[in-house]
């Protein structure tokens, strides 16, 4: 069985044991957070229901294995004879979860 899930302006098609990385959630490492836009399910038997635009009582159940920040990425901005120049870093922040339980 696997679901289709949006979460932080993407989607991941997610099954029980995956492990994921997606956009910074408000939660505490191994806490237990519910996503609840499900966008389609597909079930054992071949058979996929799409939501229109979500699936109506489907949720997916999903641990919190660790909040985190990515690799630096390095933002270097300058204009040729006008003696600009610019660096920033950024770190995108991001956490792991582990899909446990998939209801639909």
């Amino acid at each position: 069985m696997y679901a289709v899930v949006k979460t932080g302006g993407k989607q991941y098609r997610v099954q029980e044991g995956d492990v994921l990385y997606v956009e910074k959630l408000e939660a505490d490492v191994d806490a237990v957070v519910e996503l609840n836009e499900i966008l389609a399910v597909g079930k054992e038997d071949g058979e996929l229901v799409v939501g229109k635009p979500v699936v109506e009582g489907a949720k997916v159940t999903a641990k919190v294995l660790k909040q985190g920040k990515g690799k630096k990425v390095v933002v270097f901005k300058y204009k040729a004879k006008k003696d600009y120049r610019k660096k920033q870093g950024h770190r995108q922040p991001y956490t792991k979860l582990q899909i446990e339980k998939i209801n639909a």
